[in-house]
């Protein structure tokens, strides 16, 4: 099934790796339009110029999240590659995990600036394009951090749940536009982000094995199991879904105590 994104014109953030790469392949499979941003230039670059080769419709540009003026710059730069921007991916993220009388000034800023504030500039930078179209789609890429809370993973979590207020309350404030606001809250993703977790541990293979038996499955997600529900999300196949989270975890949250 093909065309299911045909004539959507999506900002995703965070693209150039992980989940966000992986949406970027997939939403472009389905005939969207792309613009993608990421801090990392060179890798940014080089997975745009792929993506571009393989027939791709997008464009990019190297933006830190956390700088409005730097994201306003970057979606009037994707209206003149790609047209105005009907669909805004809020992907770029961060783990920040430490314990809460130990958390630095330093990791809470950066946690919350980039998880929730640099979420909050790309909607203000994309709302009143939207607006004045007609209508238009946010996902927000949440977590289960988002409604439950992992011990020594502070303040995360603080601002995964924040974000998903966020997502609710610009869902109700703009639902009148046409605007639909929702989130997507995987749990364990075999990215890299993942594999440098395990790693951080003394025995890898251990954190691993335990991570896998916290699931009713036994596995943790794909990336492109995130982002194939990510297109179900960003299509008009759920035109009444606002002010939502769909959980994408195999069961995890779901558990309360693993088998």
């Amino acid at each position: 099934m093909t065309g299911r994104l045909s004539g959507k014109r999506i900002f995703v953030t965070g693209a150039a790796q992980g989940i966000g790469l992986a949406m970027a392949k997939a939403f472009m499979r389905q005939d969207a339009a792309l613009f993608l941003v990421d801090r990392d230039a060179a890798l940014l670059e080089r997975e745009a110029v792929a993506l571009q080769q393989a027939g791709g419709s997008l464009g990019w540009l190297a933006v830190d999240i956390t700088d409005a003026a730097g994201v306003t710059a970057a979606v009037r730069d994707a209206g003149e590659k790609i047209g105005r921007i009907n669909a805004l991916v809020n992907n770029a993220g961060v783990n920040v995990f430490a314990e809460p009388l130990e958390t630095t000034d330093e990791e809470w800023n950066r946690c919350f600036d980039i998880n929730l504030k640099g979420a909050w500039n790309c909607c203000k930078a994309a709302l009143p394009g939207m607006i004045d179209a007609g209508g238009g789609v946010i996902l927000n890429i949440a977590s289960t951090h988002a409604f439950t809370i992992i011990p020594h993973t502070f303040p995360y979590p603080l601002a995964k749940h924040a974000l998903l207020g966020m997502t609710k309350s610009l869902g109700l404030e703009y639902a009148h536009k046409n605007v639909r606001v929702n989130a997507l809250a995987p749990g364990y993703v075999a990215t890299q982000k993942v594999i440098d977790y395990w790693n951080s541990f003394p025995d890898p293979q251990a954190a691993k094995t335990e991570t896998m038996k916290l699931h009713p499955g036994g596995r943790i997600a794909s990336p492109e199991e995130i982002a194939m529900a990510a297109v179900f999300m960003i299509s008009d196949e759920c035109p009444f879904m606002n002010a939502a989270c769909l959980t994408v975890d195999g069961g995890l949250s779901v558990q309360q105590h693993p088998a």
